[in-house]
């Protein structure tokens, strides 16, 4: 659970940022530091930026007006304070996952640039990890992946134009063995109603075969439905049984399933299988979206998954509501220890 303290603090700032009320950029709060404060960090802002000091390790917020979602007036400083709520119940899902930065200098709307490999200046206490690459133009090549282990990790990322926070299904100890299957599911235009009737099929397939499934928005336009499982498959096997799941629903449901990767050619949902792979990323639970609004890929319960649910109706104060009051949905996820094996053989 987030601390109480700091997560209203944080829903105050952003309440205010998100409804047009005016405030004085980056200016200088003097006051009472509650015990949330000392133990995430105390404040300091001027003409050079803004230092946000987490003892030993200090993350130092530069530019915290600069707009990043323009139609909104949300600032680099929202973000930084939004993920420093967050962070107690997102770092556990990103901890020793190789990370991928997506950065975005110019705000939301502007160019995004991904990059794998730590950049230089890295503060020494992010660790990382090497694996080599393959990227699409071939060869391979070495890269130093960060490991987003700690909340000021996370910060640091904000610092570096990160909107939202993209981790491989694996951990470094055993790279090759996903930890949950994913079933990501793409939407026609205005179709989101669609997702989620098909949602629902997928957790019905699911229970068939004895596994539990979990539930979130994905932030942008779609619906991300997870299965833990037990670290025994590799990505060979998690991609086969998603799959086998998705082709037998379009099987069942034409018109309103489809494993059609051509948008073009697509009628219905894709319920895309192939994002099961090595080095593959998901744009993490409570990653906030470059998206108009700045929506929050936030889990659901499956009865709350209902046809009035819109893709984009959770943004940052949602998100942190509904942590405060039902903790972290997917905090199963982490659990895993669902046999994949015997479920595999029950789809053939």
């Amino acid at each position: 659970m987030l601390d109480e303290q700091a997560t209203r603090a944080s829903r105050r700032t952003l309440g205010e940022s998100t409804t047009g009320a005016s405030r004085k950029r980056g200016s200088a709060t003097l006051g009472h530091t509650s015990e949330a404060d000392r133990e995430i960090g105390s404040t300091v802002r001027g003409s050079m930026g803004t230092t946000r000091s987490v003892a030993p390790r200090t993350v130092r917020l530069t530019s915290p007006e600069r707009v990043l979602f323009p139609d909104d007036g949300i600032t680099k400083q929202d973000l930084f304070e939004y993920y420093r709520a967050i962070a107690p119940v997102l770092v556990p899902h990103l901890r020793n996952r190789p990370f991928t930065m997506k950065r975005f200098p110019y705000g939301a709307t502007g160019d995004v640039y991904f990059q794998k490999q730590a950049p230089k200046g890295m503060p020494p206490w992010i660790p990382t990890r090497t694996f080599r690459t393959h990227p699409r133009d071939g060869g391979s090549r070495l890269v130093d992946f960060p490991l987003l282990n700690s909340p000021e990790a996370v910060l640091w990322m904000v610092q570096m134009n990160c909107i939202d926070m993209n981790a491989w299904y694996s951990r470094v100890d055993k790279p090759d063995r996903p930890d949950f299957v994913l079933f990501d599911l793409d939407p026609p235009d205005d179709g989101f109603a669609l997702a989620i009737r098909v949602a629902h099929l997928i957790r019905e397939e699911l229970e068939r075969v004895g596994l539990d499934s979990y539930v979130k928005t994905s932030g942008a336009d779609g619906i991300h439905v997870l299965v833990p499982i037990a670290r025994r498959a590799t990505y060979d096997q998690t991609y086969a049984f998603a799959e086998r799941v998705a082709r037998g629903l379009e099987e069942r449901h034409p018109g309103l399933v489809t494993t059609e990767w051509l948008k073009r050619k697509r009628e219905g949902v894709l319920v895309d299988h192939r994002q099961n792979a090595r080095g593959k990323t998901i744009a993490s639970v409570y990653s906030v979206r470059p998206k108009p609004g700045a929506p929050v890929s936030t889990p659901l319960r499956w009865d709350e998954l209902t046809e009035d649910v819109t893709p984009r109706r959770f943004g940052m104060r949602e998100a942190l509501e509904r942590v405060e009051r039902h903790g972290d949905l997917l905090a199963p996820v982490l659990a895993g220890g669902q046999a994949l094996g015997a479920a595999l053989r029950k789809l053939r």
